[in-house]
């Protein structure tokens, strides 16, 4: 099972990372619908996409309006939704209001409640738990594959705080893929910002039992390869990498 990472930055684009996306094109599924997300087009195989959404902040969001050229063009013949009712509601009156973007994209909107579950294709589920810790809250994802492969699972988690409401959902996951939006220099402004820090993710990878870790949602203010100081986490959780855009990874 293939994952893309299209987009790896938090809060706004800079000349290395757009906001967050991630893509599962077999299965047409993807999470976050941040600026990146014109790089679908190029990549889904699969003629629907479902798009699951983690909130309403706009480096979530910003990308919606770029499924108007995939629909147009036939590539896609249906798009639906995933969100919290709140979500899907600042969307459509917000993003989508007429002075903003005025003309409409054809997708369905659907209703998902925490905690949850869906399957999405035969052996494929997909499950999410709300992180209540981030302002205006956020989503958790998880998928377990099990098929003639064996059986193996990946956990998306962004914009939270570490406040141990979801390490039993992630756990003994083989792919983590976690924002670090800071070093561990400015852990101070974790908490207060509903985001997390360096040394703290890499610790909760340990205790969840996680396989690896793939760091995603990091500070775009820092224009450098490496803004979170991953050599710092490998001492404490050797597997982790810092993801980028493009990046494609086999769970």
């Amino acid at each position: 099972m293939r994952i893309e990472l299209l987009g790896t930055g938090g809060y706004f684009a800079n000349d290395r990372r757009q906001t967050a996306c991630l893509l599962l094109p077999e299965l047409g599924l993807a999470f976050d619908g941040g600026s990146a997300l014109f790089r679908i087009s190029d990549r889904l195989q699969t003629p629907e996409l479902k798009l699951f959404l983690t909130h309403a902040h706009l480096d979530h969001i910003v990308g919606l309006p770029y499924l108007l050229m995939p629909v147009h063009s036939k590539q896609v013949q249906r798009i639906a939704v995933h969100a919290t009712q709140a979500t899907l509601d600042a969307v459509k009156t917000h993003l989508f209001a007429t002075p903003v973007f005025p003309v409409p994209v054809p997708f369905s909107c659907e209703e998902i409640t925490s905690p949850g579950s869906m399957n999405i294709a035969s052996d494929v589920t997909l499950r999410w738990q709300a992180l209540p810790s981030h302002p205006g809250g956020s989503m958790a994802y998880r998928i377990d594959v099990t098929d003639g492969d064996g059986q193996r699972s990946m956990a998306y988690v962004t914009d939270t705080s570490l406040d141990g409401s979801y390490t039993d959902f992630i756990r003994g996951v083989d792919l983590l893929i976690h924002e670090c939006y800071f070093s561990d220099e400015k852990a101070h402004l974790a908490a207060r910002t509903g985001h997390c820090s360096a040394s703290e993710v890499a610790r909760l990878a340990v205790e969840a039992e996680v396989g690896r870790m793939v760091i995603v949602h990091v500070d775009p203010t820092i224009p450098l390869e490496d803004p979170v100081g991953v050599e710092g986490m490998r001492q404490i959780f050797p597997q982790t990498t810092l993801g980028y855009d493009g990046l494609s990874l086999e769970f």
